[in-house]
């Protein structure tokens, strides 16, 4: 499988404009006292589905085949990349089908459903609903739309980079969240083009690591169980095409815990008064528990998404009492 390149990503452009609106970037002096550096948020709880998984969505089913629109579209998702399929293949009129965990959000889920999409719950987690939507791909079939090894889906992901050096030519570091690494993939394309001496780094979830792990040890690990409320993180199986990027260019990571995250969407929802799910906030539980390595330095962080199960929400108030 080819990776996609910093102009397969300027294809994508006005494909991902078409449908949604460059999101906010904004430094907010607030977010950047209590971090003790200069702090710029992406805003990608802002777009349609709250994570900027939709602009991979728009570009891969905005350039699917007459045949691949007439049979439809499958995937499996904890969420957001299932919103995202669902918004595109509502937008474009194409049937969509997405698989999420037993006990999944059920905000995420009724969203899935709002957009049009039918909606199948099946298995303990995102692994193992990945296996099921195999067999459903084999009796119905369909395209099936794997969330990390699709060239056209980082590509249409890279606007969010674009975005970013379109209002700030020069920051010094770029934080990224990491489930199976599209985003961070697409970020690397993107801003080691553009500024080669910025520090792509990928955040992922101290409790569902196997992508960082492989990626640090350079073999294949993976993960029997896991146990995040980051829900957009919780991946056991890295992917093979996101990890070739992630190799080849994305400079650090970072693992965060349960409870980095927790403080972290307190401090967003203090300073911003912006809601952020587990993966969203884990960018900046990062930026605060690095906050010495990253003093005088620009960072920008990636605060996608914002679809929180309210359930979280008194524990994440809680870091303000």
């Amino acid at each position: 499988m080819t990776p996609p390149t910093y102009h397969d990503v300027l294809e994508a452009l006005p494909r991902v404009h078409a449908v949604l609106q460059p999101t906010l970037l904004r430094n907010w002096p607030g977010l950047s006292e209590a971090l003790g550096f200069e702090c710029w948020l992406k805003h990608e709880n802002h777009q349609p589905v709250g994570a900027f998984k939709v602009r991979g969505g728009v570009n891969l089913v905005g350039t699917l085949s007459d045949e691949e629109r007439r049979t439809g579209i499958l995937g499996v998702s904890t969420g957001n990349h299932g919103q995202s399929l669902a918004f595109a293949a509502k937008h474009f009129g194409v049937h969509c089908t997405i698989v999420v965990p037993q006990g999944n959000n059920p905000d995420k889920n009724r969203a899935i459903r709002q957009l049009g999409a039918e909606l199948i719950q099946h298995g303990r987690d995102f692994d193992e609903a990945r296996e099921f939507v195999t067999e459903l791909q084999r009796q119905r079939g369909g395209r099936y739309v794997h969330s990390a090894n699709e060239p056209a889906l980082i590509a249409g992901v890279g606007s969010l980079a674009c975005e970013v050096f379109d209002k700030l030519p020069d920051p010094d570091v770029m934080l990224v969240p990491i489930g199976l690494g599209s985003g961070v993939a697409a970020a690397c394309i993107v801003a080691k083009h553009l500024r080669p001496e910025i520090k792509v780094i990928g955040v992922q979830a101290e409790n569902a690591s196997a992508v960082v792990r492989s990626w640090r040890s350079g073999q294949h690990e993976t993960d029997a169980s896991i146990s995040t409320w980051a829900e957009g993180l919780a991946t056991r199986v890295p992917a093979d095409l996101t990890m070739q990027i992630m190799r080849e260019h994305m400079d650090d990571a970072i693992l965060v815990s349960e409870d980095d995250m927790r403080h972290a969407a307190a401090l967003i929802l203090q300073h911003t008064h912006n809601l952020a799910e587990g993966a969203g906030s884990a960018t900046v539980a990062a930026a605060f528990k690095h906050r010495e390595r990253f003093a005088g330095k620009r960072v920008v962080a990636v605060l996608s998404g914002g679809n929180l199960d309210l359930k979280q929400l008194p524990s994440i108030l809680a870091k303000l009492a």
